[in-house]
């Protein structure tokens, strides 16, 4: 996405990954550069050795070849997007060479859009798919970057909107923000209850939640009780429901940590009651 932009701004620290589509195979979701190594790296082993070992035998004959054939798709078409965004809108008003003043063909935009989303798509160059790729990186790979913090005033901007945007994902339920110069779109969490009214029925002991791991897709189900009583913790856990963690991270078994505090702060607005761990 941001590769699709007439203009790509980044901070100091402002990073972005390196093109990597994640596609679906079997029960999980995965990189598809990671997966085509892996591939890779077994046929040579088989075509060395003669054979593959039984662990491998086995995950491979898991895959079909319609499946490998989508991972390789995936890439592709990733890089493709990549390369057409580039033309149209980065590279639109490139009209001349920065070192000899040269007049810019739209041959030399595609060429260069092709580079690229080469160097963003070699993974033996970033080795990780979360491969924090600065400012620099994109220099030596012949994309420009506007570095904000050579601009006061705009560096005040961006530093002021991204405080608001850390203060809403830690004190609210919101999780993700759409903005453009017309509208904002505010994506939040829904907890399942609403706001105490008076006449209405007492604040619940207890708020049962599921959470969905947005790398695994695991849902944890988990409980928020605002009583000090014994017994919910038992018939909450008979259920299957975990306690709300104390410190508002729930860690996956995939390792993906979630940050709850949030949902903590909403359930806690929404009850009138702090939850007891």
């Amino acid at each position: 996405m941001a590769l699709s932009g007439d203009e790509i701004l980044m901070t100091e620290t402002g990073s972005l990954g390196p093109i990597d589509a994640q596609v679906i195979v079997g029960r999980s979701r995965q990189s598809a550069s990671d997966y085509m190594e892996w591939v890779t790296e077994k046929r040579a082993e088989a075509a060395k050795a003669g054979r593959l070992n039984p662990f491998d035998a086995t995950m491979v004959a898991q895959m079909t070849p319609g499946e490998l054939q989508g991972v390789y798709h995936a890439l592709k078409f990733a890089e493709d997007l990549v390369v057409d965004w580039l033309v149209k809108y980065k590279f639109r008003s490139w009209t001349s060479t920065k070192t000899r003043g040269l007049p810019v063909t739209p041959e030399m935009r595609q060429e260069a859009a092709k580079r690229v989303a080469t160097a963003l798509n070699d993974h033996a160059r970033w080795r990780s798919h979360g491969r924090s790729i600065k400012a620099i990186d994109f220099d030596s790979i012949g994309l420009d970057i506007t570095k904000v913090d050579s601009d006061a005033t705009l560096a005040d901007l961006v530093y002021r909107i991204q405080t608001v945007c850390r203060f809403l994902f830690e004190k609210t339920s919101t999780f993700k923000v759409f903005a453009t110069v017309e509208s904002k779109l505010f994506k939040a969490a829904s907890t399942g209850i609403g706001p105490a009214q008076p006449g209405h029925a007492a604040v619940p002991d207890a708020v049962q939640v599921e959470v969905k791991c947005p790398k695994c897709a695991t849902v944890h189900r988990i409980y928020a009780k605002f009583t000090p009583n014994p017994k919910i913790d038992q018939d909450m856990q008979a259920k299957g429901f975990s306690p709300f963690p104390k410190d508002a991270r729930l860690v996956c078994s995939c390792g993906f940590e979630t940050d709850l505090s949030g949902l903590k702060s909403e359930l806690e607005l929404k009850t009138g009651k702090a939850i007891i761990n």
